[in-house]
């Protein structure tokens, strides 16, 4: 049976628990693959960021932060999205990836006091740039505690869990 490649074609949106066992399950195949060869070249992680379980999990990190009431440049936040349904942004981000055609828009700045009364610069990306983001950091995340013991709220930093099949 042919599979749809079409940018917009059907897409079926799992709930948010579906998708955190299809995320943790994709974090376990990439990390058994880079554990049985070290020389694995992994092509196929764009389809990983693209997948609508990473995206959905993507969002649902980013709500759960304090920082999702707060709006970028392009004056969206959480409360929008759940007005205006997910799905209807969550589509928007795939078909943007899937085309090529993503592009993080400028961070908001503004100016936070620091101790001694100093002022320092605080970025504030669009809540889209912020899903991407936490979609790529679950596809190069892995879970300290499945792989290598450490505490279950513990994870390893992108860049060891990049370096580490590599020693």
């Amino acid at each position: 049976m042919p599979e749809e490649t079409a940018v917009d074609a059907a897409v079926a949106w799992p709930s948010a628990d579906e998708a955190w066992l299809r995320v943790r399950g994709m974090q376990a195949k990439l990390h058994r693959w880079a554990v049985a060869d070290h020389g694995f070249r992994f092509d196929d992680v764009f389809n990983f960021v693209c997948d609508p379980a990473t995206l959905v999990m993507a969002l649902e990190r980013v709500a759960g932060n304090a920082g999702a009431r707060t709006a970028g440049v392009d004056g969206i936040t959480i409360i929008h999205v759940r007005m205006a349904g997910a799905e209807a942004l969550l589509k928007h981000i795939r078909s943007l990836l899937k085309a090529g055609q993503f592009r993080p828009l400028p961070v908001r700045e503004k100016m936070i006091p620091k101790t001694g009364g100093k002022l320092r610069r605080l970025g504030i990306p669009t809540l889209t740039d912020r899903v991407v983001q936490a979609a790529l950091k679950l596809v190069l995340e892995l879970r300290g505690s499945e792989f290598s013991g450490l505490d279950p709220n513990e994870t390893i930093s992108c860049r060891d869990s990049v370096i580490e099949p590599f020693l």
